[in-house]
């Protein structure tokens, strides 16, 4: 059986299963974050698709947390679908894992191979490739947030090296025709703009916010292209909010917004965290 080991434990978050546990719970409790941890869930889930950073959890972690809280609260999916850019430019333009387990430091993740066969049979984009998740953290660090508020689920992650809107369409339709009649919730993993100073992140991460709120992925795709905004998962934010829509979604709502320097105080060279979810 194939396993995905952790590439970034230690680094993006801790090694050690008790630190990674408290740190999540720090997470949750942090003055950026809910500000508490997550209550009971309920009997029913109107979540669709959640959009969360992807940083090492001393920055994004708190953003991400709200997410989770979010999705604590509700019904637990059968399987966790997280799209994420390719950081790497390993694998193909579309790559996905579909057999095997996915190994953090709070124990492995089987990967839903019906599931992932299911969306590989309604498009030809997509292809069967590892490679592209050896070095890749973006879809990691969302992993064990969801041990931690799951426990038992399956995963299928799923790598954009092509992110443009037409391969964010055909995506999010073959994501929608494979889940439907299925329990499953779709994590879009993105951060925002990158290294430049907080008052112009501040504006062209409004840009896209106002997209993702307004349920565009073509306004989306559009201000990221004509103000050079460097978000690093436009395409995966793209598909959730086409496959959300095929779903009857009614809406999107933001959770959290704030940037690097509201953490560490230096606003010269800032990266953006937005943290949304799109209900039907």
């Amino acid at each position: 059986m194939t396993v995905r080991r952790p590439a970034v434990a230690g680094t993006f978050y801790p090694a050690q299963p008790e630190r990674l546990k408290a740190m999540i719970v720090t997470c949750f409790q942090h003055k950026l974050g809910p500000g508490r941890l997550p209550a009971e869930p309920s009997d029913e889930r109107n979540i669709l698709a959640a959009i969360c950073p992807h940083a090492g959890y001393v920055y994004s972690g708190a953003g991400a947390a709200h997410c989770y809280l979010a999705l604590a609260e509700q019904k637990k999916p059968d399987t966790v679908i997280i799209l994420g850019p390719n950081h790497t430019g390993w694998g193909t333009r579309i790559s996905m894992m579909g057999e095997g387990a996915w190994e953090t430091p709070l124990g492995s993740v089987e990967l839903d191979s019906d599931l992932a066969k299911a969306i590989a049979d309604n498009s030809d984009i997509i292809q069967y490739d590892e490679t592209a998740f050896i070095r890749e953290h973006n879809h990691e660090v969302h992993v064990p947030f969801l041990q931690y508020i799951y426990g038992d689920f399956k995963l299928v992650p799923i790598s954009m090296g092509n992110q443009d809107l037409e391969t964010s369409t055909i995506l999010g339709e073959a994501l929608h025709k494979a889940t439907q009649g299925k329990n499953t919730v779709i994590i879009a993993s993105t951060d925002l703009s990158h290294q430049e100073p907080q008052e112009s992140t501040n504006r062209k991460d409004r840009m896209v916010i106002d997209a993702i709120l307004e349920m565009d992925e073509r306004k989306l795709q559009r201000v990221v292209q004509e103000n050079r905004i460097s978000m690093c998962g436009y395409g995966p934010v793209s598909v959730a909010l086409v496959a959300s829509k095929l779903a009857g979604a009614a809406g999107s709502e933001l959770l959290s917004y704030y940037t690097s320097g509201d953490i560490i105080g230096d606003y010269g060279a800032v990266v953006g965290y937005a943290a949304a979810m799109v209900t039907k």
